[in-house]
């Protein structure tokens, strides 16, 4: 199909590019208009408040995102992301249980949120018709009188002149996250509001970087001790570029981490993964702690809408915000982008439907993941179905029974991962051995198995 046309995309995050990455291939032109004044080099900024917070990259979404970008993994490495073996190379503590490790092809780079940013940012503005236009704020959209068809956004653009002006385009997708404003805007166009699904998870996390050195955490490159009922409180380590580790402490149901040196190797401390404790106990702080709330997993159920207009889409985050500890949300907005570019690619109408109806399907497994999960404590609010209660005392007997079976682990990691359904967890032969395999204490977590 040739490309024709003008798409546009609200936030040039990493929704937005890679929205913009997959218009790229159906438009003549493609248009990213960011509010922030975007950085030149790898660094924070307003509109990514999570960006000095870890994030890790699923071995799922660096599949996808090689697959959009050929040599991605050679350039950040280049740039001093480390390459981690999830398996062989982590400490994983699930539910107080120490994981045995092994070798595994389940690979994830170790690298700050704005180093991968600025990395695709530009390979994306390198593309063929794409403009970045920063300083950029999106007040609206523009639709046809019958108010079926968005054919553009109203902005006000950088400079010192504020005026508002109209940019047409055959496409409009919003990925400007969590604070979309795209609710209000259809509102306003005399759609209705696309139902929501709420999961209050009253998370706080911290977030700093420490140098680095041989023999910190055993050798390995990262550690992860997750937040467990009766214990809600977690933490991960992991590497990035210029010789550094990140430490994320975090806390849920109002559990605040502290931001202290004291304060913060304590709660460490009090993990069930040793390592970090010890980490942040020795390690020499190369920064100040960043902390932030996330209050809620929210899901805009668009798909259900019986009236939509063309023109128009909702992306990655702006779609659906997960809880940031399971680290999914990029690697949901690459699987989308993929869904974009073959969607786009086979032609005809209406996009938005389809589009719609494959990113619910996308994103049903990320999202049974981790409100299931988030479901095993009893103060959040939520459905907990026959179904989501048997998956998790299964789950509990699993982390168990993978202290010393390296394949119940192994499976694990890869639902986790997004690289195999919840259902290959449930395979004959792994339920016969985690049925066989060690039983969780009820009493105490117990730190298995040293590797």
């Amino acid at each position: 199909m040739a490309s024709t046309g003008r798409a546009v995309v609200v936030g040039a995050g990493m929704g937005g590019l890679l929205a913009a990455r997959a218009l790229s291939e159906a438009y003549s032109e493609v248009v990213l208009l960011d509010r922030d004044a975007l950085p030149v080099g790898p660094a924070s900024r307003r509109g990514v408040p999570q960006g000095r917070q870890l994030h890790v990259l699923l071995d799922r979404g660096r599949q996808v995102l090689t697959e959009l970008f050929p040599g991605l993994g050679d350039e950040l490495t280049a740039r001093g992301a480390a390459a981690v073996d999830l398996h062989g190379e982590v400490h994983w503590y699930n539910d107080g249980h120490r994981m045995r490790r092994a070798p595994s092809a389940l690979i994830a780079y170790g690298m700050s949120r704005p180093l991968l940013e600025q990395v695709v940012r530009e390979r994306v503005s390198a593309l063929p018709g794409v403009r970045v236009l920063a300083g950029h704020e999106v007040t609206g959209l523009l639709a046809t009188p019958d108010g079926r068809r968005v054919n553009g956004v109203r902005v006000v653009p950088g400079g010192g002149d504020r005026t508002e002006v109209s940019l047409d385009a055959d496409l409009v997708v919003d990925a400007g996250g969590r604070g979309s404003r795209s609710p209000v805007w259809l509102v306003d166009l005399g759609y209705r509001a696309a139902p929501e699904e709420r999961v209050p998870v009253d998370l706080t996390y911290v977030t700093r970087t420490y140098r680095r050195e041989p023999g910190q955490l055993e050798g390995l490159l990262g550690a992860l001790a997750n937040a467990m009922p009766g214990r809600p409180r977690g933490g991960v380590v992991a590497p990035q570029e210029d010789g550094r580790f990140a430490v994320a402490l975090n806390g849920m149901l109002g559990e605040q981490p502290p931001t202290d040196d004291e304060g913060m190797a304590a709660f460490a401390g009090s993990l069930s993964a040793p390592q970090i404790g010890e980490l942040l106990r020795s390690a020499s702080p190369l920064d100040a702690p960043a902390r932030m709330r996330f209050p809620a997993s929210v899901r805009r159920r668009y798909e259900r809408l019986r009236r939509l207009p063309e023109g128009h889409l909702v992306f990655a985050d702006a779609l659906c915000s997960f809880n940031p500890v399971y680290g999914q949300g990029i690697t949901v907005a690459a699987l989308e982008a993929l869904l974009l570019r073959r969607l786009l690619a086979r032609g005809g109408d209406p996009l938005a439907r389809r589009f719609y109806r494959g990113a619910a399907r996308l994103i049903d497994t990320p999202w049974q993941i981790s409100v299931g999960t988030d479901l095993r404590f009893p103060e959040v609010t939520g459905r907990r179905t026959l179904s989501v209660r048997l998956v998790n005392a299964y789950l509990a007997r699993l982390h168990a029974a993978a202290s010393t079976d390296a394949g119940l682990g192994a499976a694990f990691l890869r639902v986790l991962n997004l690289v195999d359904p919840p259902t290959r967890l449930l395979t004959p032969g792994r339920v016969l051995r985690v049925l066989r395999g060690p039983r969780p204490d009820p009493a105490r977590p117990v730190r298995a198995h040293r590797a």
